[in-house]
């Protein structure tokens, strides 16, 4: 039978779905599924440990502080991880490391009232979250067209934000009052195990199924993570684009911290108040993460970044206490401010393409680098303001994080972009093993 010229040449790649890559699309399906799980214990997790198991707030403290550093442990492992075993492998060890710390937790540690159990299973399933959730990430890095990064990316942190914060937060509310918090955190296991399955069965793009780097750049586990620290001194532009990005949620962080006790005690905000606040933050950042990075694909990713990241992050700073200090306790100003926080947040989107094309041979260790950054800033935030407030006030510390931002924008712009592959001489850019790699991932095939 004759091709009409309607039938699709089967060795092209599908087209993408809203600038989703077809072939990833379950990817992102899953990684939703399981950031709805994960977030499902944020509104509450403290509260059930310290008042409904008795533990001391300096101990509940200590126990989400272990939390935070595993975190940012497993956040750097995925991308030097995802070198070694490709991302699906890693994806799925994040999987088993949350599902069986978690049920540990629940089956054993929660009914004994066991804090040291608690301490031990509930801080090593930090582990779990970014080795999934960054090693899909990676995936995205290595599969998606390099012309729809941005927006592909967008989408994964649409699908992490709408699951975490967003949707996990309205699961519990929704559950806690007919069925408890504790089966509640049941039934999160259950969304976990939902989105691992999602991934393992129908997620079947070829990239993420064995080691991005292999043949001569392939070298043992303690060489590759090694090269994730060192690639940001080899390649200092990698080394600024994390900076960048531990920049780019720094100041989220501290203002979840510090934003509201200054609303609430000087300018006479309620609690509630300040929570409609973060939806708004969190709703205006969702709106834009696509749109940011479809505009970093058609108009340029370092511009994205530096303009509406930093500078916009920078403002919206500032105006987060130069608002209530000036016009009170008007929610709709001050609304209008932590929305564009949200919107400068989205506004660091297409920074990984940007960081990747510094050496493109070395993905999965500069996408390390970038996730330590995103790790350490959840401590860097909180601590500025810890060791600065004292001195020079809420307002001060606000001028730092702005300066932060500033600086940012003044790094992504040392960034260079290579010509596109179309342009000649940018094959020059990776080494011929690189290229080799590429080929062969991408020769068309009848095999998954």
């Amino acid at each position: 039978m004759l091709r009409t010229p309607q039938q699709r040449d089967p060795s092209l790649p599908r087209p993408a779905v809203l600038g989703i890559p077809r072939a990833l699309i379950w990817g992102y399906i899953g990684v939703l599924l399981f950031m709805i799980g994960d977030g499902v214990e944020t509104s509450y997790l403290p509260t059930y440990f310290k008042t409904d198991l008795g533990f001391a707030e300096a101990s509940v403290g200590i126990i989400f502080t272990v939390y935070g550093v595993t975190a940012a442990v497993g956040a750097f492992l995925a991308g030097g991880l995802c070198d070694l075993w490709g991302p699906r492998r890693v994806m799925m060890a994040g999987a088993i490391c949350w599902a069986v710390c978690h049920a540990l937790m629940l089956a054993v540690a929660v009914p004994a009232h066991s804090y040291w159990l608690i301490l031990f299973s509930y801080g090593l399933r930090g582990l779990g979250y970014p080795l999934f959730a960054y090693g899909f990430m990676v995936w995205i890095m290595a599969g998606a067209p390099e012309r729809q990064l941005g927006k592909a990316l967008g989408w994964f942190w649409f699908c992490f934000t709408m699951g975490y914060p967003v949707i996990g937060s309205a699961l519990v509310s929704l559950l806690k009052p007919t069925i408890g918090f504790y089966r509640t955190l049941w039934v999160s296991l259950a969304m976990i195990i939902a989105g691992a399955l999602v991934v393992l069965f129908l997620l079947r793009e070829r990239h993420g199924f064995q080691g991005l780097s292999r043949g001569s750049e392939r070298v043992s586990l303690p060489r590759t993570f090694l090269g994730c620290f060192t690639v940001m001194f080899a390649r200092p532009r990698v080394g600024m684009g994390a900076v960048v990005r531990l920049i780019n949620t720094t100041s989220q962080f501290g203002v979840w911290v510090f934003i509201p006790l200054f609303l609430v005690d000087q300018v006479g905000f309620s609690a509630q108040e300040w929570a409609s606040l973060l939806i708004v933050m969190m709703v205006s950042n969702l709106a834009c993460v696509v749109l940011f990075g479809a505009l970093g694909d058609k108009w340029s990713r370092r511009k994205t970044v530096a303009w509406l990241g930093g500078v916009v992050s920078a403002l919206a700073c500032l105006a987060l206490y130069y608002v209530p200090a000036t016009a009170g306790h008007d929610f709709l100003l001050v609304a209008i401010a932590a929305g564009a926080l949200g919107v400068g947040m989205a506004g660091y989107v297409p920074l990984p393409p940007l960081m990747t094309s510094q050496a493109p041979e070395r993905k999965g260790q500069i996408m390390s680098a970038y996730t330590l950054g995103a790790g350490a800033s959840m401590a860097f935030g909180p601590l500025i303001g810890t060791v600065f407030i004292g001195v020079i006030g809420i307002g001060g510390v606000m001028w730092i994080y702005a300066a932060l931002h500033l600086l940012s924008t003044v790094l992504v712009l040392c960034l260079k972009t290579p010509p596109p592959p179309s342009e000649p001489g940018a094959h020059t850019v990776a080494p011929q093993a690189e290229r080799q790699t590429v080929a062969a991932l991408t020769a068309p095939s009848g095999e998954f």
